[in-house]
């Protein structure tokens, strides 16, 4: 679900240094420097980068400019490659039979580890070549003005992913805002020691 839907879950996010203008006006071209490339056609198991808000398929933002008004706003798309595991092991105990049939014809008893593993690898690999990878797509939304950053996901595993990309892409380093956080940041530093005495409650 995306900021277009009807209810969405985010995380939000703190860029902890000043961005310049000059820093902003390279923003459109980095995010196509860093933007999605397709593995449909590799044998690879992921691919992530940056695509249009407004269509993810558009990777150099030919349907719209990221910029809309003091946002910036652009999505991360991630595409996984899952081969199901009864998959792999059909085809893992058919490459192991192969292997058995051809050592017993050259008079070898067993199957070294290193063997094994390297049969896997392969089966893996072939594997990987027929299935088509699942697409993921994820808004963000980029305050220019408060150097805030909305991202349509609470995953911490995307959140982390798009954290560590942002800092590549664009040379700028985010802080997640938690709820204590977030209480600190609107509250200030005076009100830290009433935040760390705070402890939850149940509502019945």
């Amino acid at each position: 679900m995306g900021f277009t839907a009807s209810s969405t879950g985010f995380s939000r996010l703190k860029i902890t240094e000043e961005v310049s203008n000059e820093k902003l006006s390279q923003i459109p071209e980095l995010l196509i420097q860093h933007s999605f490339k397709d593995i449909d056609e590799i044998a690879v198991e992921r691919s992530f980068g940056w695509v249009n808000f407004d269509d993810m398929l558009d990777t150099s933002w030919q349907e719209s400019p990221p910029e809309k008004a003091h946002y910036f706003c652009f999505s991360l798309r991630i595409d996984t490659r899952r081969i199901p595991a009864g998959v792999m092991k059909k085809h893992l105990m058919l490459a192991l039979k192969e292997e058995e049939q051809r050592n017993k014809e050259q008079g070898r008893k067993f199957i070294s580890r290193e063997r094994k593993k390297e049969l896997k690898e392969q089966v893996h690999l072939r594997l990987m070549s027929r299935f088509l990878p699942i697409p993921a797509e994820f808004n963000i939304i980029w305050n220019t003005e408060k150097n805030m950053i909305y991202l349509a996901s609470t995953q911490e595993k995307i959140i982390d992913l798009f954290m560590e990309y942002f800092t590549k892409s664009f040379n700028l380093h985010l802080e997640l805002l938690t709820p204590y956080s977030l209480a600190a940041h609107l509250l200030g530093d005076t009100a830290l020691n009433s935040l760390d005495y705070l402890s939850a409650s149940s509502f019945a």
